[in-house]
């Protein structure tokens, strides 16, 4: 008797994506994941916001992020970002922020000031880069030769603060790149991507993916989770729908605003 093969929740769903990385008792996948991302030895990881919002298909309410604390020294912000709405740059700078004021009471330190850290995994282009894993920093310009001064520094500063670090993944310039699953960071992108046999690859290659794949599987026996995860691609895409609409709208809106004055100067014949 053949054995059916079971389908699987995709990991590139944010709300999948939350289920599977903030789950109790996993955080040695997450860990494994974000040593992955930031090319660093992490010890421990502590997931600050595991519950899914009360109202995942509210607009404000619909951000499925990870607040993540790495060795009790650093804040980091993981999201899966579906969908485009032309402001990552600018989204990731309020979660910059919003780490770092949810930081310090009245009062407090500076000091105190933990490092923070943003990781968009984007499921589409937007820097003109040509990449698909790019590390931002705050960093220094180039200095004005009217504003030079010889202080005998051999080698200057280049950052301004080292307490904050944004990656954008572009996962579409990832999947053209269309690269082997020889680092890690290549492994866990595949399997985000769901190519089937360079997953069996980076199974092969990384336990933890392997774990992470087992807890997908657990994940997608449950009916509540495939009920929630349709609801949430319904609430996407009709999302999606009604800014399409608008950009018709607006476009329509213009081009009769285009005739009505190229009638006017028939008009006066201008």
């Amino acid at each position: 008797m053949t054995e059916t093969k079971q389908k699987m929740l995709p990991l590139s769903s944010d709300i999948v994506f939350k289920r599977v990385f903030s789950r109790e008792g996993t955080e040695d996948i997450l860990k494994d994941f974000l040593e992955a991302i930031l090319n660093v030895k992490i010890e421990k990881v502590e997931v600050k916001n595991p519950e899914l919002p009360k109202n995942i298909y509210d607009e404000k309410a619909g951000i499925l992020d990870l607040k993540v604390e790495i060795d009790e020294n650093t804040i980091c912000d993981v999201e899966m970002q579906v969908r485009d709405e032309y402001n990552v740059d600018k989204r990731s700078l309020k979660y910059a922020a919003n780490l770092i004021e949810m930081q310090l009471k009245i009062g407090d330190q500076y000091t105190k000031l933990k490092k923070v850290i943003v990781i968009n995994i984007l499921k589409f282009n937007f820097y003109k880069r040509n990449g698909y894993h790019h590390i931002a920093h705050m960093k220094f310009e180039k200095t004005d030769k009217n504003e030079y001064v010889n202080m005998g520094f051999l080698e200057e500063d280049e950052l301004a603060t080292e307490d904050i670090e944004m990656h954008f993944i572009e996962l579409p310039k990832f999947k053209q790149k269309n690269p082997e699953v020889a680092s890690r960071l290549e492994q866990w992108l595949w399997l985000i991507e769901g190519e089937g046999e360079k997953i069996k690859m980076a199974k092969s290659k990384n336990e933890k993916i392997k774990e992470a794949i087992n807890l997908i599987r657990e994940v997608s026996m449950d009916d509540k989770e495939w009920q929630m995860y349709e609801a949430r691609q319904r609430w996407i895409a009709d999302i999606k729908t009604d800014m399409n609409c608008a950009k018709e709208e607006g476009k329509k809106n213009q081009r009769n605003r285009i005739l009505i004055f190229v009638f006017i100067l028939q008009i006066f014949d201008i």
